[in-house]
């Protein structure tokens, strides 16, 4: 698959391209410049279902050290794509920068093209246009990005180095064969699900983005000192094992009070990745413990009941607790992820972090669990055994049987007589019972009761 990678100083619309060619608003934009500071990548089609990766990078600037690295991101992902797009500023005069930066990339030899954005009319592209034809560009282009303007040409441009895609027409004719009838269709087993979404989540500061890059084994998200670094989420896919893992490194939370600017459109967006994520890595600083942020950061977690390893990072660092102590003192502040498991870290040295490939896998098919109706009555009516469901003013309270009827995460309903009597009590003490059965580590687990043909609206645990 072709790659196309967008460039340019700050502020110029790359974003806003991005989020044309994505056909929706991904990126986070703004006026602040600097805002995209990490690589954005996203699958996207144009005319004759013709399929490139768009790659969105932070504006190159040595203005500091943090858009210094920014800078260095950008480039490499220039050297890595098959078309580069080098944006600027209609509206401003050539710049000495953009000029140097631009025959940089000329020497690549790859397919270039220069877009001056924010040329709204055309008047301004007789005025403005012509001024930056002194950078020697063989194609260019005027556009105007939040208008719309004149992105016919841009797109033919594009199309002489996309090829359109090759569809498999053996597996269509496969797919709506009329002797493939909804009996058969039915005894073919489920495919399994090998696609992992990861969300990386913690407060400011606690080494997400480094943790990202060291389990990428490459610098893919901008790491600096500066707290609130990572902007847009982050992520990236790569093969392990059987299964595809997207990682997304989502922007550090701070206190509501703290959440300045463009970071109020960083927590909406990485509530919005944990809407679609399978489990989570929520990343704790060791050196100093779980604080009062950490706790509202893990109630995410709780809220879209989802998988989750803890990771103690800069393990390294810390100088007064154990480690009982310190897993001890998170255990106790994140009782309500009583489930996840716990792991320690240096995301800077590499201390470990190998071994959450392995758990990421274990977890989510554990995450993905079914358990055999008849293996599950069976441990449940052993529970029941060994404590008997209490009565409710008299009334008999029996649960008939048990099945689980979804998983990601695994829900249990219990049919019974009375399920509305059936306490929450009860209900947590069946949970435990089946965590010693079955292996959940890791994984929240849904309990809930009702009569035969009810709805299973109700989730608890």
């Amino acid at each position: 698959m072709k790659k196309v990678a967008i460039l340019g100083r700050p502020n110029v619309g790359k974003s806003s391209l991005f989020n044309r060619l994505a056909k929706q608003r991904d990126a986070i934009t703004s006026d602040v410049a600097g805002t995209t500071r990490d690589i954005k990548k996203r699958i996207v089609t144009i005319s004759e279902n013709r399929e490139f990766e768009v790659i969105d990078t932070g504006g190159i600037d040595d203005s500091s050290a943090l858009f210094s690295k920014v800078g260095e991101l950008s480039l490499k992902a220039a050297q890595s794509a098959d078309i580069i797009l080098y944006m600027v500023d209609g509206k401003m005069l050539p710049d000495e920068e953009d000029r140097l930066l631009f025959y940089r990339l000329q020497k690549l030899g790859k397919p270039l093209a220069l877009i001056v954005n924010k040329i709204d009319n055309d008047k301004e592209e007789q005025e403005r246009f012509w001024e930056f034809m002194s950078f020697g560009p063989e194609v260019s282009f005027a556009v105007s990005v939040s208008h719309n303007r004149k992105f016919v040409p841009f797109y033919q441009w594009l199309e002489k180095y996309i090829p359109p895609k090759v569809e498999n027409t053996i597996a269509m004719q496969e797919e709506f064969d009329p002797l493939f009838d909804e009996e058969q269709i039915a005894q073919q087993p489920e495919e399994d699900d090998k696609h992992i979404k990861v969300a990386i989540i913690g407060r400011v500061n606690t080494g997400k983005s480094s943790l990202l890059n060291a389990l990428l084994k490459e610098e893919r998200s901008v790491v600096s000192d500066v707290a609130g670094t990572t902007i847009d989420p982050v992520d990236e896919t790569i093969e392990y094992g059987d299964y595809d893992i997207t990682f997304i490194d989502t922007a550090g939370i701070r206190r509501r009070s703290k959440i300045l600017g463009i970071e109020k459109f960083a927590l909406g967006r990485t509530t919005d990745m944990l809407e679609k994520a399978n489990l989570v890595l929520l990343v704790i600083d060791a050196t100093q413990g779980v604080s009062e942020l950490d706790e509202r950061v893990a109630g995410l977690i709780e809220k879209y009941r989802l998988a989750c390893l803890i990771v103690l990072n800069k393990w390294d660092l810390r100088e007064d607790k154990s480690y009982e102590e310190a897993v001890a003192d998170v255990r106790y502040k994140l009782k309500f992820l009583h489930y996840a498991s716990l792991i320690t870290i240096s995301a800077k040295t590499g201390m470990r972090v190998h071994k959450i490939m392995d758990e990421i896998v274990k977890i989510y098919e554990r995450y993905s669990m079914r358990i055999p109706t008849a293996k599950l009555n069976d441990v449940i009516r052993e529970a029941i055994g060994r404590h008997h469901v209490p009565s409710h003013n008299g009334a008999s309270v029996k649960i008939k049987f048990a099945t689980q009827y979804d998983s990601k995460p695994p829900r249990i309903a219990l049919v019974s007589n009375r399920p509305e009597y059936i306490h929450f009590s009860y209900k947590r003490y069946l949970a435990n019972f089946l965590r010693e059965k079955f292996d959940f580590e890791g994984v929240p687990l849904e309990i809930i009761a009702r009569k035969r043909g009810e709805r299973d609206d109700e989730n608890e645990e």
